[in-house]
């Protein structure tokens, strides 16, 4: 409803250069390029500088910037307003969601929605947390799930309507015989100076495993790095290393490790955000979407179960 070349500004002032925003908008540098150009002669405004081997967004392009928000938010008002008059919402939703969610969250979202709303057609993306918020801003998604990170905007973001979900704990999985499955309580400093197994430099899950190790007092030895849950577990049945797992997500039961929760203040946890464009809140598909995941987190988020008690 508002004009595509604003999507286009609003894409390159959130990546910072042409080259990413075409990336995330699927189209051509070169196009992005002469949307910018357009967009600036249709306004009479300068909107981009050369800056060094990159640009800058002048003075006018944050005055247009904030007014594309605002026009951004009203036209998803005028859409949950709309749908919300209507019989029945049709056309598509798409929700996207980092691995653990796509897989445990977002399924049953989707299949009410389906079985709610039979003209709308429901499409389930898995994506980083990063990636959510792109496919959010260029309209490839409605509806995003995923971590809290130093990198996710802050709540006063005006493109966005940002739900807290849940505070998801973070596990500690060491070989079933480690001397910290004897413990009554394990704080994340005990395992200090083990052998640690993280994501890869850069991923949500490496950034969140080195503030949690960070806020207990030190920097984790990084032994080996795997990204799946399913590959760290193995590396620690055959004695690599330890790894954090958070509690939603499941592990082969008949992998020789156990599962700790840990204690202390504040013991490690990711929370999980639903995010939505601003002014959406009001949308009926957004509102059951919303309402199945809150339900389906809180029915998933049983306390771990350590090896032993597997066992019995």
């Amino acid at each position: 409803m508002i004009d595509p070349k604003l999507r286009v500004l609003q894409m390159v002032a959130h990546h910072g250069t042409v080259t990413a925003a075409a990336a995330a908008l699927h189209y051509t540098p070169s196009a992005v390029s002469h949307q910018l150009r357009q967009l600036a002669a249709e306004l009479g405004v300068e909107l981009v500088t050369q800056s060094g081997r990159g640009i800058r967004l002048t003075a006018a392009a944050a005055t247009v910037l904030r007014h594309a928000d605002m026009l951004q938010a009203q036209a998803e008002r005028a859409h949950a307003e709309l749908a919300a008059a209507a019989d029945e919402p049709g056309g598509s939703f798409t929700l996207c969601g980092f691995s653990t969610a796509a897989t445990h969250l977002l399924p049953p979202a989707a299949a009410t929605l389906r079985d709610r709303y039979p003209q709308l057609t429901v499409r389930v993306i898995e994506a980083e947390p990063a990636r959510c918020f792109d496919l959010l801003l260029a309209g490839d998604a409605d509806l995003a799930l995923l971590i809290a990170t130093a990198d996710t905007p802050p709540t006063s973001d005006t493109r966005f309507d940002q739900h807290p979900l849940l505070d998801d704990p973070l596990d500690l999985v060491v070989p079933s015989d480690h001397p910290l499955t004897t413990r009554s309580t394990v704080t994340l400093a005990d395992a200090a100076d083990e052998p640690w197994i993280l994501g890869r430099p850069g991923s949500t899950y490496h950034e969140l495993v080195l503030i949690a190790c960070m806020a207990a007092g030190f920097t984790p030895n990084i032994a080996h790095y795997a990204d799946e849950w399913d590959t760290g577990t193995a590396l620690v049945a055959h004695n690599f290393g330890i790894i954090l797992v958070p509690r939603l997500a499941r592990l082969h039961e008949d992998w020789p490790v156990a599962r700790i929760p840990l204690h202390g203040d504040p013991a490690p946890v990711r929370r999980i955000l639903a995010a939505t464009r601003l002014g959406s809140h009001g949308h009926p598909v957004v509102t059951t979407a919303l309402t199945t995941i809150t339900s389906t987190a809180t029915a998933l988020h049983p306390p771990p179960r350590q090896l032993e008690e597997q066992e019995e």
